[in-house]
């Protein structure tokens, strides 16, 4: 051997520090401490596995839609006027997660998994047993409930479809309670995984379901309602074992879930007001559906195709939001307050650059984006109208989510409740009538109320948050 020969092989040069994140990210945090170490890598961590996650969410949705359009616009006006009941049931699932999220997060950031882990087990007690009573009513009552909205003949036909997502809402609350578990003790790793998991059997099941390919029965639209129900109770299936197997940050045993009426109490507490938040934002949307129903079925259409893409694009900006809250309520819990507040105003300038980028997409490319969803040119033009209206606010949407849900890792769900009340009950929806009806704009007038009251949302919520009353709150 040459003198001049390495002795050993040159060790392999290091993955560059993002490659080495995103792994860390994909593979799960295990034994990360995010109340620790640089603020951007934490955030990125968390962030990765959430912001794919809710990608996976978003093409529930997607999918969802695409299939039902080749029905043509009665069904697709099912599935916006079903959505628009079902927001009712996402406030129950989101509130009931900002309250678990708030105090899980805490404990975590104060070390004791122990107190974390029944707290988990009380919150999917609770929530399972909600959900079954919810959807026996919603199951019976589901026909009355689309005459009232004023559904048209050709979509009350269609009642079925409701029926089945009312009835088997359990598999939405709990698929959404236990990834906000995941979450909060940080393995955001599994909570995704479990979105993709969910929504391969989704992809799969919906378009065969509905038109009957291969050996699937052609169920049509109810077909839709079958698959996605399937794909999310697959998916909390899955997720709760990781809960309770050895190797999560938290594991959740029979003990945990011994009924205990202090605890679920502060729960309620919490995740009440925090329920009537999300509530009041989600009525608004069965407001804004009501006013544009009256507008006839091509409108409701395209409105509901344009909705669906703009919450594509907003969903994965949500994980951005919820790594910012679960970044909170670690470092509150940890007693450092300006690392919380540091990371919030991090997360939301990631968050609006990433919508900054996606509203200029849809603005200059609204018409072959909505081409690809529906041929139909009068539904298409209102499709196009709204995506190209909403997406003139969404740099002001990416503060608005962050700091919102900030507030509510850091377990003040009392602001934005109240901010959610007045943008969206005492000024959204008044002026979408105003616009649309008295002004005479129609359809136009409800777009634009969307973008001005989510854009005042974002301001008046940076502002209170700067004044950090939510540093001293205790949850």
């Amino acid at each position: 051997m040459s003198s001049t020969e390495p002795l050993h092989p040159p060790a392999p040069a290091p993955l560059p520090s993002t490659w080495q994140a995103i792994l860390e990210a994909l593979r799960g945090a295990h034994g990360r401490d995010f109340t620790e170490g640089p603020i951007g890598r934490a955030i990125f961590i968390l962030a990765v596995p959430m912001v794919l996650e809710q990608v996976m969410e978003s093409v529930f949705a997607v999918v969802d839609v695409f299939v039902v359009a080749h029905l043509g616009a009665d069904a697709v006006a099912t599935v916006g006027l079903t959505e628009s009941f079902m927001t009712m049931l996402y406030a129950l699932a989101i509130g009931v997660s900002i309250g678990a999220g708030a105090m899980i997060s805490r404990r975590i950031g104060e070390k004791d998994p122990e107190e974390a882990a029944h707290t988990a087990a009380q919150v999917l007690l609770f929530g399972l047993t909600i959900s079954l009573l919810l959807g026996a009513v919603g199951a019976v009552f589901a026909p009355r409930l689309l005459a009232l909205m004023g559904a048209s003949p050709g979509v009350q036909a269609n009642a079925l479809f409701t029926r089945i997502m009312l009835g088997c809402n359990a598999s939405v609350v709990m698929l959404f309670l236990v990834n906000a578990v995941l979450r909060s003790t940080g393995d955001a790793a599994i909570a995704m995984r479990v979105l993709w998991l969910s929504n391969g059997i989704n992809i799969i099941l919906a378009p065969s379901l509905v038109l009957g390919l291969g050996p699937f029965p052609k169920l049509g639209i109810a077909g839709a309602a079958i698959g996605t129900t399937i794909g999310r109770g697959t998916g909390a299936l899955f997720a709760f074992s990781k809960l309770v197997r050895p190797g999560s940050r938290i594991q959740l045993r029979r003990r945990h879930f011994a009924p205990d009426p202090a605890l679920i109490r502060r729960i309620v507490g919490l995740s009440g007001s925090a329920t009537f938040q999300v509530f009041i934002g989600m009525a608004s949307w069965i407001g804004l559906t009501r006013i544009l129903a009256t507008f006839g079925s091509n409108a409701l259409a395209g409105y509901t195709i344009g909705i669906r893409i703009v919450i594509f694009a907003l969903l994965p900006t949500f994980g951005l939001a919820n790594a910012a809250a679960t970044m909170v309520g670690q470092a509150l819990g940890a007693r450092k307050p300006e690392r919380a507040e540091q990371s919030v105003w991090k997360a939301a300038r990631y968050a609006s650059l990433f919508l900054g980028i996606v509203s200029l997409v849809f603005i200059f490319a609204a018409r072959p984006i909505i081409s690809v969803f529906t041929q139909d040119a009068a539904v298409a033009a209102y499709a196009v109208a709204a995506l190209r209206t909403i997406a003139y606010g969404f740099v002001f949407y990416a503060y608005g989510m962050v700091v919102t849900q900030s507030f509510n890792g850091a377990g003040d769900t009392r602001t934005p409740t109240w901010l959610n009340l007045f943008v969206f009950w005492l000024l959204e929806i008044p002026l979408a009538w105003v616009l649309s009806s008295v002004v005479g704009m129609g359809p136009q007038g409800a777009f634009w109320a969307m973008t001005i009251s989510f854009s005042v949302l974002a301001v008046a919520s940076s502002v209170l948050f700067r004044r950090g009353r939510w540093k001293t709150r205790v949850v």
